[in-house]
């Protein structure tokens, strides 16, 4: 499987460190004063530092449900999306799209939620019925 890479702009390196490697459990890769990278569910982040953080766009319609444009995040087990989730209620992590089931009985059927790391960058993590059938869709 091909790895991606991920740029991306935050505040500053301490609360990134703190969400990312405290909350998420992400392991801290190359870091200096202005980025750091994380391995991110397997996965590179390289998170830099900028003080032109954009605004939330909420124009994505997903379900019938307004999604920040643009967003990344992670495919994950089922176990793995119940462990994250616990660790963003433990954290006090408000959920912007709180959990919930996508597509409930169909082939994409999915679990999903959104959160905002602390330079308010939104994340997905999602976790499918059916790992075979991510790219499937539901005709």
């Amino acid at each position: 499987m091909s790895k991606f890479h991920l740029a991306f702009k935050v505040k500053d390196i301490e609360s990134t460190y703190h969400f990312y490697h405290k909350i998420l459990n992400c392991r801290v890769g190359r870091k200096t004063d202005n980025w750091i990278d994380f391995d991110f569910f397997g996965h590179q982040l390289s998170a830099h530092v900028s003080k032109n953080i954009p605004t939330l766009d909420f124009c994505g319609n997903v379900d019938n449900i307004s999604v920040p444009i643009p967003h990344f995040g992670c495919i994950v087990n089922n176990e793995n999306f119940k462990k994250i989730k616990l660790n963003f209620i433990e954290n006090n992590i408000h959920f912007i799209i709180k959990p919930q089931t996508r597509y409930q009985g169909k082939m994409s059927e999915q679990q999903t939620m959104f959160v905002l790391d602390f330079s308010n960058n939104p994340i997905e993590f999602k976790s499918f019925q059916n790992n075979e059938y991510v790219f499937e869709t539901d005709n």
